[in-house]
This record gives structure tokens, C-alpha cells and sequence, in this order.
């Protein structure tokens, strides 16, 4: 009982608050949450003696809807406007509204305003459905913390008066809106892949609609598309991680393969060059690959190259250093990620110390290997990624 309210929930709680804050306006964003909440609560009390309804999806609608027009008759500041709201209430809406609610709620949650770590928590959880508790569990943060990002985007939606809009956004708003989907993409590829799933939802809705699709949404499409099709096989029976050397390539997703290649060839009606139709363009590469062997390492290393001018961050030159490894000698690699060993941003990333153990491994000095190894197991990372380490350390002989 409690997996199907959770899962009709997810499902309908999104569309709900987003309708409901487009009727109310955004200032009202807390009202539009609580209704839809009280729903959820009100289904786990009834259904349970009275038994799941035949539309369980229009039952928490209209329980939602209902609530709202109760709080709305004892608000004095509805008044004025309480027949137009409650009318609006009353209509469900259309398949097409759904739509640009849900986008508009995106838009609005992803404001420039609001802090990019406030925007991915929002996002999940007013268009996503999800719970404070999933986020907070999603990026190693107390609850608390994860409640006070939330909180405090919704103040600023509220002091800023931010509007409930889709149509004739400047184009750095869409820019916004895909950072963050790509930053909800990458926390649901390494742990919560439902994060990752409600990223390729909302993607497709942004690049299917005529307001919002352009060249690189589909880009950032086929890149979630691309790198989510290996998904099945990045973990072996017991649950541990497996590179892209030991993957069973048959398990990948060819349909989202297929897909996402198809958005990639979308992407290039553009004059405009982005770091996501270059990180698409690195997942085809591998995508394609029949086997690791056959990996074009030449042209990823390019890829990288070109990628690192447009978006210089630690991250993309790690990258860069182990595509140039694997096709230039471990020992390019090495000085390639030692140029970057210092840099704050990666004092606390395990894939540094990893990568350099693993490359000091091929180099021959295990005793440099070993310290990387142990280096990286100080540092957070997934249960499967934790236990990979191990293994590598275990298996190094000083």
C-alpha cells in the first residue's frame, strides 16, 4: 500500500504543485506543497480501510484541490480573487498545461538568483516529488541542512517576486535550468539513479517544447541519454563497480543508445559550440565502442582539449589526464593529473588520489600506488566506489 502512494505520489505531486502555484502565484509556493501533502497523508489514512480508489491519480487531485479551496475561503488575502482561483481549481488542467507548468515550476525553482546548491534541492523536490530526506541522503548532508537550502530558495522566490513565466526568457535562464538538470544527472548516475531519472524526464520535456528546445538541450539530452545507457552494467551481481574496461557491454540500454545518438545529431543544427555537445560527443564515443579496445582515446583526449577551453575546471583536466593515459602512456597521464594534484576544488575528491594510484601502479612503484589508494579512502565516496578502492589496495603487493 504505502509503494503505491509513494510511487502515484512521485508521479502526480510535481504536476500538482506546479499547477497549483501557477493558479496561487509563486509567493504561495509553501501553500501549494502543504495541500498536496495533506493528500498524500489523508490517502495513507483512508485507503487502507476503504480501499484503493479505481482512479487513485484523480482521488488525491481533487483531495488536493479541496484542501486548497478550504484554505483559500479563510485567507483574507484570496478574497478579492476566490471565484477566479477556485474556477481555476475546479478545471483540470490539459495535457499541454501539465507541460508548461511543470517547465515554468523548472524555471522558476532554477533562477540565476538562487544558489546553484539551493536549485537542485528545490527542483527535486517541488517538480520531482522527492522528500527532504532523499536529497539530504543524495548529497551527504543532514536533513536539516538540506531543509534549509529549500527554505531559503523559496524566501528569495518570495522577496524577488519571481514570476511564474515560460515564454520570452532570456536565454541565460534556460542556461540555469539545464546547469542544474546536469548537476541532478550527475548526483543520480553516481548514487540515487532516480535523480538521474527525473534529470532525463525533465530534459526531454525542455527539449520537446517549442519555448525551450534548442541545439544544446538536446545535446545535454543525448548526454544523459548516452551515459545512463551504461547504467546496467557499471555494477556485478553483488552490487560492486566495474569499470568500463570489465562492463558487459551487452547489458547497455541500445535503445537509449539509439536515442541519444539521435538527439546528438539534432544538436548540430546550432552555430553555437558547448561544453555539452562536447561531453555528448565523449559519450558517443564510448557508447559506440564495441569493446574498450576499440575506444577512440585520440579523439576523447581532442574532445577534452576542446572542452577544458571552453569550461577550465579540475574536474574536465582529471578527465583529460586519463583519456591522454590511455592513449599517450601512463606516464602523460601522470603528469597531466599532477599538474592539477593541488587544486583546492579536488582536495576531497577521491577519483584524484584514485587515478594516480592506478597510474603510479602502471608505472611500476606500487609504494606510491598504495599511499594514492589510501589517500582516496579518506576522501567520500559511494558504498560500491569505497569497496572498489579496497579491492585495488588489497590487491597491490608492497
Amino acid at each position: 500500500m504505502n509503494d503505491l502512494v509513494d510511487h502515484l505520489f512521485r508521479r502526480q505531486a510535481g504536476l500538482l504543485v506546479s499547477t497549483l502555484t501557477r493558479i496561487l502565484g509563486p509567493r504561495h509556493l509553501s501553500l501549494a506543497e502543504d495541500v498536496v501533502q495533506e493528500a498524500l497523508v489523508k490517502a495513507l489514512q483512508q485507503w487502507p480501510h476503504s480501499g484503493v480508489p479505481a482512479n487513485p491519480s484523480a482521488w488525491l487531485i481533487q483531495v488536493a484541490r479541496n484542501r486548497a479551496l478550504d484554505v483559500l475561503r479563510r485567507q483574507a488575502s484570496f478574497a478579492a480573487k476566490a471565484p477566479e482561483i477556485a474556477r481555476a481549481i475546479s478545471r483540470p488542467p490539459s495535457p499541454a498545461e501539465e507541460v508548461d507548468d511543470q517547465l515554468a515550476m523548472m524555471f522558476l525553482c532554477c533562477h540565476p538568483e538562487i544558489p546553484r546548491e539551493a536549485r537542485v534541492a528545490l527542483t527535486l523536490k517541488t517538480v520531482g516529488g522527492f522528500g527532504t530526506g532523499e536529497i539530504a541522503r543524495a548529497f551527504l548532508i543532514q536533513e536539516s541542512a538540506a531543509a534549509q537550502r529549500i527554505v531559503r530558495a523559496k524566501r528569495l522566490i518570495r522577496d524577488l517576486d519571481l514570476t511564474f513565466e515560460l515564454e520570452g526568457l532570456p536565454r541565460e535562464r534556460l542556461d540555469s535550468v539545464i546547469e542544474t538538470l546536469y548537476l541532478m544527472f550527475n548526483e543520480g548516475y553516481s548514487g540515487a539513479g532516480e535523480f538521474a531519472g527525473e534529470a532525463i524526464r525533465l530534459a526531454r520535456l525542455l527539449a520537446s517544447h517549442p519555448a525551450t528546445g534548442a541545439p544544446h538541450v538536446d545535446a545535454l539530452l543525448a548526454l544523459f541519454l548516452l551515459q545512463s545507457a551504461r547504467g546496467p552494467a557499471r555494477l556485478d551481481a553483488q552490487g560492486d563497480l566495474l569499470l568500463l574496461a570489465g562492463q558487459d557491454r551487452s547489458l547497455w540500454n541500445r535503445e537509449r543508445i539509439a536515442e541519444g545518438l539521435r538527439h546528438l545529431d539534432r544538436s548540430a543544427a546550432g552555430e553555437r559550440l558547448t561544453a555539452w555537445h562536447l561531453e555528448a560527443g565523449i559519450a558517443a564515443a564510448h557508447a559506440t565502442a564495441p569493446d574498450f579496445e576499440s575506444t577512440p582515446w585520440d579523439y576523447i583526449a581532442d574532445q577534452y582539449d576542446q572542452l577544458y577551453a571552453l569550461n577550465p575546471s579540475p574536474v574536465i583536466a582529471l578527465n583529460r589526464a586519463v583519456a591522454l593515459s590511455r592513449c599517450r602512456g601512463a606516464e602523460a597521464g601522470l603528469r597531466a593529473a599532477e599538474s592539477i594534484e593541488n587544486h583546492p576544488a579536488l582536495q576531497r575528491y577521491h577519483l584524484l588520489p584514485a587515478t594516480l594510484g592506478r597510474l603510479w601502479q602502471e608505472l611500476g612503484d606500487t609504494q606510491k600506488a598504495v599511499a594514492y589508494l589510501k589517500k582516496a579512502l579518506t576522501c567520500e565516496c559511494s558504498a560500491p566506489e569505497r569497496r572498489f578502492l579496497e579491492r585495488q589496495l588489497a590487491g597491490l603487493k608492497p
